[in-house]
């Protein structure tokens, strides 16, 4: 009798184990897609076109540009400045993981190397590193449900991001919030390795644009918010044609 007890206390266990991985599956799965998701609502799947203005805030300064984009998949994109005059035609490609500037005063293309990658790119809080890294969050993390809170009194889910072994990340890990009621993205703080917080992007005054409602607002503050760096978007299109030729170093040149 005992010996069946056993037996069956063993089995008990055993498909404990295997509901707990399904479970713990089916969690990570789930907060893949929600992440995957908020970003194509953001981002558009296919291609993306925009008009927008990038305003850099400092102690000493307040700088403001006008900028127009192009994006292709998620490996393909192309940023022309229009104002100011003394910088507009500048333009940057990004060709998968590569980065290219072309300098329209000197006529000169530089390739971005790995040592530079993390440099801020036009004087702003964002890095090149940004610009390849944004769409392969659910390849280089693994992405957990940690919870509910609310952001700006509108309900989102909590996710935690924690990098895979070997992955080519900067960030020891990323707190990711998205909104219920239109899984859109709210909030993003990142990380150091030694978990310190560096800097929180947040977005706001979500509105239809392109056909999709969208954060027409994205606010980068570092980590004491005596910097920040706000782009708002004028105009967006999402998933529309848009000829790949324009994003090669022969056209970045012209």
């Amino acid at each position: 009798m005992k010996r069946k007890e056993n037996t069956m206390l063993r089995l008990l266990f055993f498909c404990s184990l295997v509901l707990f991985g399904l479970t713990a599956n089916a969690s990570a799965q789930d907060a893949k897609h929600i992440i995957e998701k908020a970003e194509n609502a953001i981002k558009g799947k296919l291609s993306s076109h925009s008009i927008m203005e990038m305003t850099i805030t400092t102690p000493d300064y307040t700088r403001t540009m006008k900028m127009e984009s192009w994006t292709l998949g998620t490996s393909k994109s192309l940023v022309k400045i229009l104002a100011p005059a003394r910088e507009a035609g500048n333009r940057t490609l990004k060709l998968g993981n590569e980065i290219w500037m072309y300098l329209r005063n000197t006529e000169t293309t530089i390739r971005i190397p790995p040592s530079m990658m993390l440099q801020s790119w036009n004087g702003s809080d964002y890095t090149y590193d940004d610009m390849v890294r944004e769409e392969t969050l659910a390849e280089d993390y693994a992405i957990t449900i940690a919870g509910n809170e609310n952001i700006d009194n509108i309900e989102c889910l909590k996710l935690q991001l924690i990098p895979k072994p070997n992955a080519p990340v900067v960030w020891g890990k990323i707190l990711y919030w998205v909104r219920k009621e239109d899984d859109l993205p709210s909030r993003v703080e990142y990380f150091d390795e030694k978990g310190k917080l560096m800097r929180t992007m947040v977005m706001s005054n979500f509105k239809v644009m392109g056909g999709r409602k969208v954060p027409a607002v994205w606010t980068m503050y570092n980590s004491d918010k005596t910097h920040s760096t706000e782009i708002k978007m004028d105009e967006a299109a999402f998933d529309i044609r848009i000829s790949d030729k324009i994003f090669s170093l022969k056209e970045l040149e012209k």
